[in-house]
């Protein structure tokens, strides 16, 4: 049985690391999501049914085991299905961090089990399960602020000190951890005040976080997660549940790097929170002088019918309207009128990577149409017109002018390159970086206020006239 167990594990290894190789190109990615969910499917029965301790004694409890199951099973399906994409990365952020407490209350129990009323011990697995239960709690505590930032819920909260009070947490946690390490005691007590602390430290390490810089601090927290599942791995000895923590521990890591470089932002940089401090919604940030001009559907469908490229930008406020599909119907609509139509792709558009290229996945816009700011980037100077939809700080050229801007040195989509600009917002409100867009005020520019579903119903109507 546990030769059988062991090639399950494997199995279910090789579909994570195949499913995550698929999950890099957007149409092999949902065959790769369920390649992988069918692995750990596999995992899962295989260890509920064939798993032996050194006794040979199997698992039982069956009846709380498949009702755990079944519950979970039914709670993921109807949230995963009533979420709205503009709400996948508050999902993220939940799901992740129940996964951190699963693996510090497994931590929990795995010290209270084996060390309580144990003899002095210093061993690798004493360590792992002490790791666990820090890096745990720490990513659940911040997963949770992080959901309720996203969701609107929670309002950044800056602590006198913080900084000051989060290395103090740190060391009293540390500390706390070398008494049952070198064997001075194993008190219970000890483990809650540790438990506590983590918690408390992914408060304060989180909250004072802006919203702008919250997808980072997910990925990063989704890393973690990552880390103390690998732990658990190690734990218990499961090469099914090691692999699943490295991958999510390492593509983590790696997804926080890439987005900080999006943002050209150092990692430190994001997590003591300097972005409000360098100019982000409270600061004294200079104000952009200038005058708008407005213009309406009916000039905007001229202009875009009888233009030869267009290329178009998807943001928030087009994920916000759900106006993914009269989006494609515009595009279809000019690409009759001989209009060639491209999609610029700002890598964090949309609040999470790969955000925008899902959603227009779902209005079935091809992919050999998205383009990502590297590719598009030069294509701007020959574009006769750039629509953008709900966009704004990824395309703000004080990024490329401003050293005084919270964004300045930002990889942006360089729209200010192209002949002719229309931005449609439902208002003049500033971005996540809580600053003015300059864009808004060159001559070149022209805003399109209203909702985008609503602005692109009325453009399809009027570009069929035409």
């Amino acid at each position: 049985m546990n030769n059988i167990l062991e090639i399950s594990y494997l199995i279910a290894s090789v579909t994570f690391i195949l499913g995550l190789k698929m999950l890099g190109k957007p149409e092999t990615a949902r065959k790769g999501n369920l390649i992988a969910a069918g692995g750990m499917t596999l995992a899962i029965i295989a260890t509920i049914f064939l798993y032996e301790n050194n006794e040979g004694i199997r698992l039982g409890n069956y009846l709380w085991i498949f009702g755990g199951i079944i519950i979970g099973s039914i709670a993921g399906t109807i949230a995963a299905r009533r979420v709205q994409m503009t709400a996948m990365p508050q999902m993220v952020s939940l799901f992740n961090g129940l996964g951190a407490l699963c693996v510090a209350i497994i931590s929990f129990l795995e010290y209270f089990h084996s060390y309580q009323f144990a003899a002095p011990v210093f061993n690798v697995k004493f360590l792992i399960i002490l790791a666990g239960l820090v890096i745990g709690s720490v990513s659940f505590s911040g997963s949770m602020i992080a959901y309720g930032k996203l969701e609107g819920k929670i309002k950044d909260f800056h602590f006198p000190f913080n900084q000051v009070l989060n290395i103090l947490i740190l060391l009293v946690i540390l500390v706390l951890l070398a008494i049952p390490v070198f064997g001075a005691n194993h008190s219970l007590n000890i483990l809650y005040a540790i438990t506590i602390l983590s918690l408390l430290y992914g408060l304060t390490f989180v909250f004072p976080i802006g919203g702008a810089d919250m997808p980072v601090v997910i990925s990063l927290l989704n890393s973690f997660t990552g880390i103390a599942a690998a732990l658990g791995g190690f734990l218990y000895d499961n090469q099914v549940m090691l692999t699943g923590g490295i991958l999510v521990g390492s593509s983590g890591t790696i997804l926080t790097i890439l987005m900080c470089k999006a943002m050209n932002r150092s990692l430190a940089n994001v997590i003591v929170g300097s972005w409000k401090s360098q100019g982000g919604p409270s600061s004294a940030h200079k104000e952009v002088k200038g005058s708008i001009k407005e213009i309406s559907v009916s000039d905007t469908a001229v202009l875009l019918a009888y233009s030869k490229s267009v290329v178009i930008v998807p943001g928030y406020g087009l994920a916000v309207a759900q106006a993914q599909h009269v989006t494609k119907e515009l595009e279809a609509l000019l690409e009759e009128k001989g209009v060639e139509v491209k999609y610029a792709i700002h890598p964090v558009a949309g609040r999470m990577p790969g955000h925008m290229n899902v959603l227009l996945a779902e209005a079935d816009v091809p992919y050999d149409k998205l383009y990502e700011m590297e590719q598009i980037n030069p294509e701007f100077v020959k574009t006769d017109v750039v629509l953008i939809l709900g966009a704004n700080d990824v395309v703000n050229p004080a990024a490329l002018t401003d050293p005084s801007s919270p964004i300045y040195g930002m990889p942006i989509l360089e729209v200010i390159n192209a002949k002719n600009i229309i931005v449609n917002k439902r208002s003049m409100s500033a971005g996540y970086a809580g600053i003015d867009n300059e864009l808004f005020y060159n001559d070149k520019t022209k805003m399109l206020f209203g909702d985008s579903k609503k602005i692109l119903s009325e453009l399809v109507s009027e570009v069929k006239g035409l």
